[in-house]
């Protein structure tokens, strides 16, 4: 009796031991299959954090992206006019960040653009060509690289709503570079940033006091904040004109308190080498160049004071 008893234990406890085995492998399966689910995502925000603006998104991302490679371009500034060209005619639609719930997604939309998100569009597209990939995937994750602070989605306070935080977050990891305080006719200026907070009833997420508290914070750091930017009355000029480049992102800075900047777009040159503002535009309701050229637009933009110009860094 007691030679079976202790058969039994052995049995039992050679037992335990080979399921404590399988499910150690069973374990290390999932988690492989998870990462390996992870890194196809190609983002850091899951499918769940994703909001599409149709089914068709992402094939049209991804013949987009397709085309840009066999464009055989390679220098980012011409890639962002390339595939500016690609976006023309597009509608501008506003908010469209915004969902009615109130929940922070990455908003993938490459049908409808306010002039941010179309240069953000631009941006996730150059980015995802020059490291010679072509999936929706890999352009999601370039997308939410750039629109949110430290390039992880947190919220919408996280998400980079003004020019000079978006500047300063995206330089910072190499993204991005200013060039604006090299061009000729550039000068300072100190503005405290706090548009949003200061107008707190125009956005209904800051109706929740912890996102407004976050916000807030941010806005802290750029109180008397200085960037340089180009005089609008200097940006016909032979100088500037020259200085810029085709495919350069171009932000018009604003006279609006607490307010950087108020518009986006890209520079584009005729023939001539005269530039103007390729654009989402809301007075013609859609993506186009400019009729008039850069330097006459600007003068019609009786808020605005000039240009902060950025280029994307190859990396």
């Amino acid at each position: 009796m007691a030679c079976n008893f202790k058969n039994i234990c052995k049995f039992v406890d050679e037992s335990i031991n080979i399921y404590i085995s399988v499910m150690k492998r069973i374990h290390f399966i999932v988690a492989l299959m998870l990462a390996v689910l992870w890194s196809m995502s190609g983002s850091a925000a899951t499918q769940q954090q994703m909001r599409f603006h149709c089914e068709k998104d992402t094939n049209e991302i991804n013949a987009l992206l397709q085309k840009g490679l066999e464009s055989g371009k390679t220098d980012p500034n011409a890639l962002v006019s390339f595939y500016a060209h690609e976006l023309l005619g597009r509608p501008y639609v506003a908010h469209t960040l915004e969902a009615a719930d109130g929940v922070e997604r990455l908003v993938i939309n490459i049908d409808e653009m306010d002039c941010t998100t179309f240069v953000e569009t631009l941006y996730a597209l150059t980015r995802t060509t020059m490291n010679g990939r072509y999936s929706w995937r890999d352009y999601a994750s370039n997308l939410e690289n750039l629109r949110y602070r430290r390039g992880v989605l947190d919220g919408y306070a996280s998400r980079l709503h003004y020019i000079s935080d978006w500047a300063v977050d995206n330089i910072s990891r190499g993204n991005i570079e200013e060039v604006s305080g090299d061009l000729p006719g550039s000068k300072p200026e100190v503005k405290t940033i706090n548009f949003m907070t200061l107008h707190r009833d125009l956005y209904p997420q800051l109706k929740d006091s912890a996102t407004y508290a976050r916000l807030r914070n941010y806005e802290i750091g750029y109180r008397n904040h200085k960037f340089e930017y180009v005089r609008k009355n200097l940006v016909g000029t032979k100088d500037v004109r020259n200085a810029l480049l085709e495919g350069d992102i171009v932000g018009l800075v604003t006279k609006v308190e607490g307010l950087d900047v108020s518009h986006m777009g890209i520079i584009v040159k005729d023939a001539k080498g005269v530039c103007y503002l390729l654009d989402a535009s809301a007075s013609a309701g859609k993506v186009q160049v400019e009729p008039l050229d850069l330097a006459k637009y600007l003068e019609k933009v009786k808020t605005c004071v000039g240009l902060r110009v950025f280029r994307i860094l190859k990396q």
